[in-house]
């Protein structure tokens, strides 16, 4: 394929296919900017959720849900609408959970979705504990549900939308932003874009 302009336009590969749990290995063959479709069990949580976690982790008790090799969603569900588990899914800024990130990550997270750009501290705690930061698109949080088969709170009830989520999804669509090299996307696309 070919621009305008007659330079090579790469061809966009096929998004790959992601299930959680997930391992080393797993996570070492994603590089910044592939596609990916999500299947399986993930856990939604937002900033009051992670705070609770982080509180749970400090004080050594066991977390609601397995840790290690799960992906959470920064999301907020809305209430279930049609026939579906939830009528919006939107992810949530990610910069709001970069504080609770890194300990979740030594304690065997390896997966995150959001949107926006993510910390340094974050970024190297990715490196070190070899983790991956997915980005979903804001403002698609209808069509995002409908990827959605299950979605039922697991804990901290009383925080409502906020509460920690489980999740079953069929091939949710995301796209690897940060990968365990310390790639970013959003900084290596705009250089992309400037050149052209």
């Amino acid at each position: 394929m070919s621009s305008r302009n007659g330079d090579k336009v790469p061809s966009a590969k096929e998004p790959l296919p992601i299930r959680p749990p997930l391992a080393d290995a797993d996570v070492e063959g994603l590089n910044a900017g592939d596609r990916v479709l999500i299947t399986g069990t993930i856990y939604g949580a937002r900033d009051a959720a992670h705070e609770r976690l982080i509180g749970m982790l400090e004080s050594g008790e066991t977390l609601p849900f397995p840790l290690q090799g799960a992906i959470i969603y920064y999301v907020g569900p809305c209430p279930a609408n049609g026939g579906r588990p939830t009528s919006s899914a939107g992810p949530t800024t990610a910069s709001r959970m970069d504080g609770y990130a890194p300990l979740l990550m030594r304690h065997g997270l390896k997966g995150m979705i959001g949107k926006g750009v993510r910390s340094e501290s974050v970024v190297e705690a990715m490196r070190q504990y070899k983790a991956v930061y997915f980005g979903a698109i804001g403002g698609t949080g209808a069509l995002l549900a409908a990827r959605i088969r299950r979605c039922e709170p697991i804990a901290f009830h009383d925080l409502g939308p906020e509460a920690l989520y489980v999740m079953e999804v069929k091939e949710f669509p995301a796209f690897v932003v940060n990968d365990v090299r310390g790639n970013d996307l959003y900084k290596t696309a705009v250089q992309r874009f400037r050149r052209r």
